[in-house]
């Protein structure tokens, strides 16, 4: 949830020339079956992240161990996979997103595989956002929403066009979509809604005056909300879940917007040609279990993608499921983001 995200196409060659994945331990890929190398993003194996306990779990149950490589964010992690496609380092690929999934799946590097009971306890319409069927299983969601401090003085904007009033001027917290996931969500969301090029260039226009900083990445922007210099910040339909849990408090609120959210939804899929298919199979299993998924909601706070795992209370007080999700053209992504970038300099 809190990584960032470049868009690709500017980013590939410069992320293999200066960046690399840094292995979560000193082991190299393992010849054996009893090791796998799963080619991640940051936040996911932090030390407050899923994926310690998650691989921990794995080992006790099948007696494989993860070998967990930290690739930076998640275009770093889709670029070293394309990188390395005709010599395959790795056996799973976890953190593609339904904005990288079309690149991953163009580029032919992943293999075919459902995990066991995946069917019966993850929605399709999940599956869907993913793109081709079987290529990659989808372990967590959430939609993009504002989040807004309700102790501010102002009208609760019911909107996104409502977001374009000069009562928000300089209140409105946004992150660069170049750089972060939740600017790249914001950005698609609004071209979702505002299909046609007259009415996205008009709101953007609008817009700038209203933002008071495009920050880099989630952390940076989530903390200049926190600290009360905006009332409104682009986050995450559960970050107030989090708020609730950590810091118990109840003022935040995800805004619920009639027009729909964007969602992302995040997947892990097999790489061609894995050096150890089969433990990478049992790991694909295990990772959509109750036992794996239920670490999800109190450290990645997005929605597990298991349906039947019991979330925690904070997520049934202050975390909301919109009830319409909207899409559009990822594929022409980096020419949207394109344009608002000129429109805001």
């Amino acid at each position: 949830m809190k990584k960032s995200l470049v868009i690709f196409t500017s980013f590939l060659v410069s992320s293999f020339l200066f960046s690399g994945c840094n292995r979560s331990s000193k082991n190299t890929v393992s010849n054996q079956p009893e090791e796998i190398t799963v080619y991640t993003y940051d936040s996911f194996i932090s030390e407050w992240g899923p994926g310690p306990k998650i691989a921990e779990k794995f080992e006790k149950s099948s007696g494989i161990k993860v070998n967990f490589v930290d690739c930076g964010d998640g275009v770093q992690l889709l670029s070293r996979a394309i990188l390395e496609k005709n010599n395959v380092q790795a056996d799973i690929i976890l953190g593609l997103d339904n904005n990288t999934a079309p690149k991953a799946i163009s580029q032919d590097i992943l293999s075919s595989y459902k995990p066991k009971n995946s069917e019966s306890v993850i929605p399709e319409s999940l599956f869907s956002q993913l793109g081709e069927s079987n290529l990659l299983t989808p372990y967590d969601y959430s939609h993009f929403a504002l989040i807004f401090n309700t102790q501010s003085n102002l009208p609760e904007p019911k909107s996104l066009s409502d977001l374009t009033n000069p009562v928000y001027k300089n209140k409105i917290i946004l992150m660069d979509p170049r750089t972060s996931t939740p600017g790249l969500g914001f950005v698609a969301w609004t071209r979702s809604i505002f299909s046609d090029d007259d009415s996205f260039i008009n709101f953007w226009t609008l817009l700038k005056s209203n933002l008071l900083t495009m920050a880099p990445g989630w952390s940076a922007g989530y903390g200049l909300f926190t600290a009360g210099e905006a009332p409104l910040v682009i986050s995450y339909t559960t970050s107030p879940a989090a708020n609730l849990e950590y810091d118990k408090i109840d003022y935040y609120k995800a805004l619920v917007f009639d027009e729909g959210h964007y969602i992302q939804v995040e997947g892990a899929g097999i790489l061609k040609n894995a050096p150890h298919r089969k433990a990478a199979e049992l790991f694909m299993d295990f990772l959509i279990s109750e036992e794996a998924q239920s670490e999800l909601p109190l450290t990645q706070w997005m929605y597990p993608a298991n349906s039947l795992v019991v979330l925690p209370d904070c997520y049934e007080k202050a975390a909301v499921i919109p009830a319409k999700t909207v899409t559009t053209d990822v594929e022409k992504l980096d020419s949207v983001v394109e344009k608002v970038m000129t429109l805001l300099q």
